[in-house]
């Protein structure tokens, strides 16, 4: 069973930049997805970014050209980068694999790390 350990959260002015971490232990399979997901106060949770282990990335139009989303299958970690942070980016932000197992897809969730934007 894979599980996951998120880091990297915390407060950060408006217009700066964190870099969150994902550490996966167990045995992933392939083929696979690995990404992001937040939610907001008061809001419904959202896909931010995710990578295919072919590595084909796929981001949300809010955070396009501004967000970053990298992996390093030997260290199974999976790494956001956030650049030009918004107070609307306030977030829990939740590390998510997707492995495709047998014709099913299994789905597990890290805790998550808060990100706050705020001067």
């Amino acid at each position: 069973q894979v599980q996951l350990v998120e880091s990297g959260g915390g407060l950060v002015q408006p217009g700066g930049s964190l870099r969150l971490s994902c550490v996966a232990s167990g045995s992933i399979s392939a083929p696979n997805t690995i990404g992001w997901s937040r939610q907001g106060p008061g809001k419904q949770r959202e896909l931010v970014a995710s990578i295919t282990s072919e590595s084909n990335r796929n981001y949300a139009d809010s955070v396009k050209g501004r967000f970053a989303i990298f992996r390093d299958n030997a260290k199974k970690t999976v790494f956001l980068e956030m650049n030009g942070l918004k107070p609307e980016d306030t977030a829990t932000y939740f590390c998510y694999v997707q492995e495709y197992i047998y014709g099913t897809y299994r789905d597990t969730w890290g805790q998550g790390t808060q990100v706050t934007v705020s001067s």
